[in-house]
C-alpha cells in the first residue's frame, strides 16, 4: 500500500474468481469509512470519504517484488 495526497495504490492478492468491483466495495465500504472517520476526525467534515471510481489491473507474470517497487516509486 502507497497514500498519495488524492489517490491510495493498494496491491491485492485475490483469486481470479474474485469480481474486483466486490472487492472495491468491500474496501470502501462503510465499515472503512467509518474506522478511518473515527481515527482521523479531521476526515468529519468531507460529505464523502471515497469516490465511485477505481482503477484495477492484473499484475501478470511480473514478481511481487516488482509491483511493490512500482508503487514505492510512485511517491518520489
Amino acid at each position: 500500500m502507497e497514500i498519495m495526497p488524492d489517490h491510495v495504490h493498494l496491491f491485492v492478492n485475490a483469486k481470479p474468481s474474485d469480481e474486483p468491483s466486490r472487492i472495491i466495495r468491500l474496501i470502501k465500504g462503510r465499515a472503512s469509512s467509518s474506522y478511518l472517520r473515527k481515527e482521523f476526525p479531521e476526515l468529519l467534515k468531507l460529505p464523502t470519504l471515497w469516490t465511485p471510481s477505481y482503477f484495477v489491473s492484473t499484475a501478470g507474470n511480473i514478481s511481487t517484488e516488482a509491483v511493490k517497487n512500482y508503487i514505492a516509486q510512485q511517491r518520489e
